[in-house]
């Protein structure tokens, strides 16, 4: 019996840049040695972005074919296992629009050989995932300028979706990618604010930040640098200075964390308030 999922919202231009984004910086590491020839396993969450990401690393010739030790396969999986991009999928579950799935059913004597569903208890084993050293690319809802991201509640209360496996693969994963739109709701909404309303996965467990803007390497860097480094690089332009006024409130306190408790979720409630984030301002 079908799933009756939807067909997925096609590319914009921000999930486009976001899915080069995040292939240009493992083209990056791939070129410095980083990674093996051969690649590592791929982890990905499930959406637009999601695919945008795994199109763009299919696209991207100058990897090598790769494959995918993750909990759900969705659409983009199978588009590049026909084009040869992706050798090998395993996973918990299938999450296709009728077409694919179609697909899979018209190609199922190449693709038994080639996708292995297991219980999700072994393909989100946190010792299995080290083991393997698995690139983990997943989807947040905001970050904040620590690296601390909330996948599933929209201004820390509403729940827009499980965290699904997501967890289990950013903290033990060799490489814990997250990816959101510098913005949402039309720009009224920065997802790059001073604290995130809901914590999801910590600092501790997020490696890489990319938006539609750039890549934030937070590897090795104090609180400090984490916070210059996302406002610079991730930060939507209508947005940053908002966030270099709030570091630099925080940062006169001479602390290992600048982190003003007067002013962490002021974003917030100038979305509440007024309907725009731009529209905060921050106390002294």
């Amino acid at each position: 019996e079908r799933d009756r999922i939807a067909a997925f919202t096609p590319l914009n231009d921000t999930t486009s840049r976001i899915g080069q984004n995040v292939a240009d910086f493992l083209l990056g590491e791939y070129q410095r040695g980083a990674i093996p020839r051969e690649f590592l396993p791929l982890q990905s969450g499930v959406g637009n972005i999601a695919n945008a990401v795994l199109g763009a690393l299919g696209a991207d010739k100058k990897l090598p074919a790769f494959s995918m030790y993750t909990e759900v396969i969705q659409n983009s999986v199978i588009d590049l296992m026909m084009q040869e991009r992706i050798r090998f999928v395993a996973g918990s579950s299938l999450t296709l629009s009728d077409d694919r799935l179609d697909m899979l059913y018209d190609n199922i004597d190449v693709m038994k050989e080639r996708v292995l569903l297991r219980p999700q208890e072994i393909t989100n084993h946190p010792e299995m995932i080290r083991r393997l050293g698995i690139i983990a690319v997943n989807t947040a809802l905001e970050a904040d300028i620590f690296g601390n991201v909330n996948s599933t509640h929209v201004l820390g209360s509403k729940m827009m979706n499980g965290i699904g496996g997501s967890a289990d693969f950013a903290r033990n994963a060799y490489l814990s990618i997250f990816t959101t739109p510098s913005t949402a709701k039309d720009g009224l909404i920065s997802s790059i604010v001073p604290h995130v309303s809901h914590v999801d996965s910590t600092e501790h467990d997020v490696r890489i930040l990319v938006t539609e803007q750039g890549v934030a390497d937070l590897r090795g860097k104090s609180p400090s640098q984490r916070a210059r480094c996302i406002i610079e690089n991730c930060a939507h332009p209508d947005y940053k200075e908002l966030l270099w006024d709030y570091l630099k409130l925080s940062e006169g306190k001479r602390c290992h964390t600048p982190m003003s408790l007067r002013n962490a979720l002021k974003m917030h409630i100038a979305f509440a308030e007024t309907g725009d984030m731009r529209n905060t301002k921050f106390e002294m």
